[in-house]
């Protein structure tokens, strides 16, 4: 299981400074998922990580060795990600899409192999995708359409994989049955799974780890059920509200409010004022 690390990282576009000095370690075999507001970074700091955006300073190491120094494929064979609204070209089969996941293993002369073809049919099935195999891509539902990208990262056969919001634009049903599916890869293989989520309870209910970005910096980092309160939520997002526990999984559940009240509550019902 590789381990994931960024040190005094300085990222951004131009002269824009979008990460400042952030260091961060991903824990190994858990579900970690970046939050803060629009523009804050989240994307940003996933796409380094995954050596698609070179840093101004500091460096991300992937299991002890400079990331930035790693051949292509050697990166592809131990991280994979799936960004926010990929674009699959027209026609293209859900059987076609998911062999791209093969491309860190072919070499130009090398044949299509056994292992290449069981790593594609083992990721059709983890993904219920292999009743589309083929299906054109672009004739799925949207909640079908991301299994099968997520189909495409798991014949990447990696132990760490990246994803920038990959429920954006899904209706809820589907938005459940995505991160449902990414809380399965996780707890049967032990992957280490790195999200990018705007919906805060999503993130709570599904995360191991939860970072928080802020002015450029990791604000606070954690078990949601110990980092997401009130006043967490207040200075990340500029939001009042109360924060109370889901029901059915006993994580963090926010419930914004305009009235400048914000009450922390533990599962006894106990409550406090936090802001005013």
């Amino acid at each position: 299981m590789q381990t994931l690390t960024a040190k005094d990282l300085t990222l951004g576009y131009g002269e824009d400074i979008i990460i400042d000095d952030l260091n961060i370690t991903i824990p190994k075999g858990e579900i970690t998922v970046l939050i803060g507001g629009n523009g804050c970074g989240k994307s940003t700091l996933l796409r380094s990580l995954a050596r698609l955006l070179k840093p101004k300073s500091g460096d991300v190491v992937l299991d002890g060795e400079h990331i930035a120094k790693m051949g292509t494929k050697d990166v592809a064979k131990k991280l994979s990600i799936l960004p926010q609204g990929p674009v699959t070209p027209e026609g293209l089969s859900v059987m076609e899409l998911v062999k791209q996941g093969r491309h860190p293993y072919r070499g130009f002369l090398k044949q299509w192999s056994n292992d290449d073809e069981n790593a594609v049919n083992n990721a059709l099935e983890a993904t219920n995708m292999m009743e589309f195999k083929d299906r054109s891509v672009d004739s799925l539902s949207g909640g079908q359409r991301q299994r099968a990208w997520i189909a495409m990262t798991l014949a990447q056969e990696t132990d760490t994989i990246l994803l920038d919001e990959p429920t954006t634009y899904l209706d809820m049903t589907h938005q459940i049955d995505v991160l449902d599916l990414l809380f399965e890869l996780n707890e049967k293989d032990g992957r280490t799974i790195v999200m990018v989520l705007h919906d805060l309870n999503l993130a709570c209910r599904y995360a191991h780890h939860i970072v928080a970005i802020r002015d450029k910096q990791v604000f606070a980092q954690g078990k949601p059920e110990e980092i997401v309160t009130c006043k967490l939520v207040h200075e990340v997002f500029q939001m009042k509200c109360d924060v109370t526990f889901d029901p059915m999984f006993g994580t963090p559940m926010c419930i914004p409010h305009g009235r400048g009240r914000c009450i922390y509550a533990n599962g006894a019902g106990a409550s406090q004022s936090a802001i005013n």
